[in-house]
């Protein structure tokens, strides 16, 4: 039975938590919670409650992780830290001879998922991305209409645009996010991560990036009694050619007066994927696809085309991307992160994977820093990295 612990008990590992309380029911047998780590031990011990109700006795929780790694034999680690610590948490893994699942973005630059990947390789163990928006249902029913039976013809374009306004004026409560060195950058790379891990999976490898990022508006946070100011962008812009000739525009902004309006289409060259979601997690369930032939038009809910992908599904294949029939993105990328260990198989989204993703994120902060186009693999390479520069300064990358 694999021992698995998970590092950092907040937010997003909440949903991991539950996630794998679900794969618990069907499986019993194939891991038990053995530690809870995060700094706040308070949380450490709420997660160790819940797991206790899964398997009937409670994990041991730390609030260090070289502490927890002395003390434990462990074969799997779930880190859901900030950013900033994916490196540092899932690399004294690694040596520790623990493999590891790392929330997205994968590291807080590209040189920090290379150091990721590299600790991964040198030890012989595996590094995945928790990345849970690509195994959705819908999600993977467009791809299977755009690159299995591709029922709209030649991908072409893809527009994904998100404009709203939020009141500049409110003072939010400070989050680690808001800090640029500990989340690497704002919501490009936060839930941009999902997004430019979906349109790789839709459309392969951009060629270069094209992007305007800006802050139109200060937007104060209380941290403990003080006023801090947000220094991460509220508006970006960015055109994106992919090596296979389909060319997108992703846009969105926070800053936007008066008019709010969200507009994301996927286009083939016989029809396109009218979605009805936001510009960052889709496609979504609620989308429609429409086919052109000549004048006629022929519009199906995405929930018919959900049916016509799954009933075409050997069960083999259909094991493997929903195993237990979970249609939770979040349940299928965990219960992946173990089967993988069990197994020693590769995982459907690894350290590598999730770079080349994070590579898309960070192309637009390196484009709009040096006022042009840039070179995809030139960002991937590290070739380009000015924006990045002053990040992996600060952590010693």
């Amino acid at each position: 039975m694999l021992k698995l612990a998970i590092v950092g008990c907040g937010g997003m590992a909440g949903e991991h938590l539950r996630a794998y309380g679900s794969i618990k029911e069907k499986e019993p047998s194939k891991f038990e919670f053995s530690a809870m780590c995060a700094p706040a031990i308070d949380s450490a011990k709420r997660f160790s409650e819940f797991a206790a109700r899964c398997q009937g006795f409670k994990p041991r929780v730390y609030s260090s992780v070289q502490d927890m790694l002395q003390k434990e034999q462990l074969d799997a680690a779930d880190i859901c830290t900030p950013h900033s610590e994916h490196h540092v948490a899932g690399i004294a893994c690694l040596n520790a001879g623990v493999n590891v699942m790392i929330e997205k973005p994968f590291g807080v630059t590209i040189k920090a998922s290379k150091a990721i990947i590299e600790a991964a390789r040198r030890n012989g163990k595996i590094a995945a991305t928790a990345e849970n928006v690509r195994r959705g249902l819908s999600q993977r029913t467009a791809n299977w209409i755009l690159n299995g039976e591709k029922l709209l013809g030649k991908p072409r374009l893809f527009y994904a645009q998100q404009v709203e306004r939020e009141d500049p004026s409110i003072v939010r409560d400070w989050h680690w996010r808001v800090d640029k060195w500990l989340g690497g950058g704002g919501m490009v790379m936060d839930s941009g991560a999902h997004f430019c891990d979906t349109i790789r999976y839709l459309y392969g490898d951009p060629d270069t990036v094209y992007a305007k990022v800006q802050q139109l508006e200060r937007w104060p946070h209380r941290k403990g009694g003080s006023i801090v100011m947000d220094d991460r962008e509220d508006t970006w812009m960015a055109t994106i050619s992919f090596k296979s000739g389909v060319v997108g525009f992703w846009s969105w902004t926070m800053a936007a007066p008066g008019y709010a309006f969200t507009n994301v289409v996927h286009y083939g060259s016989g029809g396109c994927i009218l979605d009805h979601g936001d510009a960052f997690h889709g496609p979504f369930s609620n989308a429609e696809i429409v086919q052109v032939e000549g004048p006629k038009k022929i519009v199906t809910p995405m929930s018919e085309m959900q049916r016509r992908f799954l009933a075409q599904l050997g069960e083999r294949e259909r094991n493997a991307l929903f195993p237990h029939g979970f249609t939770d993105g979040v349940a299928i990328e965990c219960y992946d992160f173990l089967d993988a260990v069990e197994k020693g198989r590769k995982p459907e989204v690894d350290g590598e994977t999730g770079m080349k993703a994070k590579a898309i994120c960070e192309a637009i902060y390196e484009s709009a820093y040096a006022g042009r186009a840039v070179r995809y693999e030139d960002v991937l390479s590290g070739k380009v990295e000015e924006y990045q520069r002053p990040i992996n300064e600060r952590w010693n990358l």
